[in-house]
């Protein structure tokens, strides 16, 4: 796991950009702790900032070939998890290896395959190749868009990065979040490609972008297909398993230490109880959070009915794990100092809350430890697992199922906003046109009866856009203190199995989930396995509240804060869109 960057550019001599370059690749320095690298040529520039998981000494970056037509460069971040078997077929072809790296495996399946590549890969990884031979860079995102690419078009070539900040250390970006940046910042639409930032976008999840001197082409090399799903209950439960069990195998491989995010629910005590069973001989690390004095005075809500703890510990006790409760304090959960760090690793002005912060110091406690974490993440958006895709008006409204819900972080409204600034955005328009543009991406199947098509759009929406935003927080969160964490469930193809069965098989028991329940249940507490959905936990404690109130005040009792019977009336909410360097 890493941090990547770089430019190209057909109209100047990019080795003598060092500085440029310099920037660009130090914004990504909590990325990369283990290492840095450079690589500059006439019309390309490379940046490296390395998180050593396989082959610590011998996966350096930017990594290179040299042939007799131009050298070949690729920087990369990710995992490929299939890349043992993958270099044995190199091998066969007579391609010779240097380093065990998974990276050299990529590099030299580039210049064996081309851009074919990606479909040979399983993994998470988003990575750029500087071709010399062809003047051509070719930037590959996996296909669930796990890991963050990010691009830039110039008047002459391109600007890439794994996060926004690093194009927009470079001075042909400009900081600018226009009326569309904000419309996608406010509707909680998730577009797939959008980037916030005006003239930016993302390398779509399943796509390869090529840059060379006619422009930017892009071609999808995967998306989800509506298939006709054939196998009975217990083929698909048996299936599930079979998949899950090589999909855990393979991503516990790694030459640092590696641990499993525990939450007390099904998804994550399934990866536990998987690990544990791969593991032998060894006890496998948890780790959770807690906030101090929650389990004893938790308070039932609309989201979550019951704590989280007494089921984590369940799990714990159940498969022998070497479990750690990382309990937080409110004042530490306040720290103005935690907030920045949170939101310097968003890029953009989105985020839930205290939850991003307790994420955050999650895994920098996690991080002491272990380098490579496992989380449960994306199983609600495959098996069908948040409570509101189980509400018929929720199921056959024409909005997005997290908007039309009446609970959650989403401000759906925007009510804090100036109603001047909410005309002119047209917010509800704008939400009803991404929606409409992702229920058209959607292949019915002939078989399938409306209620089914409909359930078959409600699990596109959420592995296409919903899915997105949580694995963004995800990768934010943990890369900014360099931590990997690994999410088992987005591996592509157990997303095309599951995606395909109906409705009536993700519900055959008449809860949610069942697939993936039918195919675990008797590897966890019975606790566990029939936990109703409880999300990721957030501090009742009041303090946190009222500290929050009590920063607020202070800041706006600053001069120039907004506050104070000096203060010129004006707009209740001032809003100042710039770029964190």
């Amino acid at each position: 796991m890493c941090g990547i960057t770089g430019w190209v550019s057909f109209g100047r001599d990019l080795a003598r950009e060092q500085p440029v370059l310099d920037a660009m690749t130090e914004t990504m320095a909590c990325r990369g702790p283990d290492a840095r690298g450079t690589w500059t040529d006439r019309h390309a520039a490379l940046g490296h900032r390395r998180l050593a998981v396989i082959d610590p000494a011998g996966g350096a970056q930017p990594m290179t070939v040299h042939t007799e037509f131009g050298d070949v460069a690729l920087v990369y971040s990710g995992e490929v998890y299939n890349f043992v078997e993958l270099r044995k077929e190199l091998q066969g072809h007579g391609e010779r290896f240097t380093t065990a790296s998974d990276t050299e495996v990529v590099l030299r399946g580039y210049l064996r395959w081309g851009a074919a590549l990606a479909d040979r890969l399983n993994g998470m990884y988003a990575f750029a190749i500087w071709d010399a031979r062809e003047q051509k860079l070719v930037m590959i995102r996996d296909r669930m868009g796990i890991k963050p690419l990010f691009y830039y078009p110039t008047p002459d070539g391109v600007l890439f990065g794994s996060e926004q900040k690093a194009i927009l250390a470079n001075s042909l970006a400009q900081r600018v979040v226009d009326a569309d940046g904000l419309r996608e910042t406010l509707s909680y639409a998730f577009t797939p490609g959008h980037a916030i930032w005006a003239g930016m976008q993302q390398v779509r999840p399943g796509t390869i972008v090529t840059v060379d001197a006619d422009g930017v082409r892009e071609r999808t090399y995967w998306r989800l297909e509506s298939r006709p799903h054939t196998d009975n209950t217990e083929a698909s439960v048996a299936r599930v398993r079979e998949l899950l069990d090589d999909i855990v195998h393979r991503q516990l491989v790694a030459d640092v230490p590696r641990c499993l995010l525990l939450s007390g629910g099904l998804d994550s005590g399934t990866l536990t109880a998987l690990a544990a069973a791969h593991l032998t001989g060894e006890r496998v690390p948890t780790f959770a959070v807690d906030f101090m004095g929650q389990a004893d005075n938790f308070t039932p809500d609309d989201l979550r009915d019951t704590p989280d703890t007494p089921f984590i510990h369940d799990v714990a006790e159940h498969v022998g794990s070497e479990h750690t409760d990382i309990v937080l304090d409110p004042k530490t959960l306040a720290d103005p100092a935690v907030r920045r760090a949170a939101l310097i690793a968003r890029d953009v002005p989105m985020g839930v809350g205290d939850m991003d912060f307790s994420l955050y110091l999650l895994f920098k406690a996690i991080r002491e430890k272990s380098t490579v974490a496992l989380s449960g993440e994306s199983a609600d958006e495959l098996f069908g697992g948040y409570k509101h895709m189980h509400i018929p008006a929720i199921q056959s409204a024409r909005a997005f199922p997290w908007i039309a819900v009446s609970v959650g972080p989403f401000d759906k409204d925007a009510t804090g906003l100036h109603p001047h600034l909410l005309a002119q955005l047209k917010l509800e328009e704008y939400r009803l046109d991404r929606y409409d543009s992702a229920v058209g991406e959607v292949e019915r199947l002939d078989s399938e009866s409306d209620f089914e098509y409909r359930m078959r759009v409600m699990i596109y929406l959420h592995l296409t856009r919903f899915m997105q935003s949580m694995l963004d927080r995800k990768d934010r969160m943990s890369m900014a203190v360099g931590l990997e964490v690994r999410v088992p469930f987005c591996d592509h193809r157990l997303v095309d199995y599951v995606y395909n069965a109906p409705w009536s098989l993700k519900t055959y028991d008449g809860r949610e989930k069942s697939l993936l329940r039918g195919a675990v249940k008797e590897m966890l507490p019975a606790s566990v396995a029939w936990r109703p959905k409880s999300p990721y936990p957030s501090t009742q404690d009041p303090y946190y509240s009222r500290e929050l109130q009590h920063q607020g005040k202070e800041l706006l009792a600053r001069p120039g804060g907004g506050g104070g019977a000096g203060a010129r009336r004006g707009p209740r909410l001032l809003l100042v869109v710039h770029a964190v360097a």
